[in-house]
């Protein structure tokens, strides 16, 4: 009689040790992390890489303002991912830009960045439109191709005239910089070395560029050649190669969006 009634407590004990195991996994495989971290601020930067090539838009850029949240889940045979919720600045005055929520996955493959990402917009669209067209019609009625060297020079100034071209270098980087993101390493564009611009008789815009790329934390330079084919409204177009890497061009065109309908919807969040 007494091995039966020393059966209750040995089971309730296997039971508690299960629950205690799963509630172990589920605090492993999800976890807050310090809005300040450099993982949360590396995954963000992502996010904001991916909405600028995608968004082709000159007038649109951004750059990362503060992180406010973010969560890391590990997901089973494929990756870490993050859940962000972020403010941005304007690329070119640094004013408020808004928030955005996104999704960040690292895949386990050598894959880009798996983002998804939905931003409030300070700028009216029809705004930014009229700012992209302004630069369009002023780099299509080129007579003369536009080169230029150093830009930013070493004192961080950027000539008027070649303001455009630095934005859609921005742009254009920006496809670069996504595809090269992993969780342990993020990009910068640091300067533009030099600029070609072809003249061209359908309605694109095109250039070539020799751009320097930050990389962090090794703080590495990187030096990758990027001809980019840019016509408002339309994706952008580009094709790069790395002096670091053993890689033929990779075409940058034609990559699909992302949305964040999924996070507002699991998450729950709002801006």
């Amino acid at each position: 009689m007494q091995g039966l009634s020393a059966a209750p407590p040995a089971a309730c004990l296997l039971l508690l040790l299960l629950l205690l195991s799963a509630l172990l996994a589920a605090a492993a495989a999800e976890r807050e992390l310090s809005p300040g971290s450099r993982l949360a601020a590396g995954a963000a930067r992502a996010a904001l890489h991916y909405l600028n090539s995608q968004a082709a838009s000159p007038a649109a850029l951004r750059g990362l303002g503060q992180v406010r949240k973010a969560t890391l889940k590990s997901i089973p045979d494929s990756g870490h991912k993050y859940y962000l919720q972020f403010t941005t600045q304007d690329y070119k005055s640094g004013e408020n830009a808004g928030s955005c929520l996104a999704t960040v996955l690292y895949p386990k493959t050598k894959s880009p960045p798996v983002v998804n990402i939905k931003c409030m917009h300070t700028k009216d669209q029809k705004q930014i439109h009229e700012e992209d067209n302004r630069v369009y019609q002023k780099l299509k009625h080129q007579t003369k191709p536009i080169t230029g060297n150093n830009i930013p020079d070493s004192y961080g100034n950027i000539e008027p005239a070649l303001e455009p071209v630095w934005a859609l270098a921005v742009a254009g980087s920006s496809y670069m910089m996504w595809e090269k993101s992993t969780e342990s390493l993020g990009y910068f564009l640091a300067q533009v070395k030099s600029v070609k611009q072809w003249i061209r008789k359908d309605d694109f815009v095109e250039f070539d560029y020799t751009v320097l790329l930050h990389e962090v934390p090794t703080q590495e330079i990187i030096s990758c050649h990027m001809r980019l084919t840019w016509l408002p409204g339309h994706p952008l177009k580009v094709k790069y190669f790395c002096a670091s890497e053993n890689q033929g061009l990779e075409d940058g065109s034609g990559v699909e969006s992302g949305s964040a309908a999924g996070i507002l919807q699991e998450r729950g969040a709002n801006f």
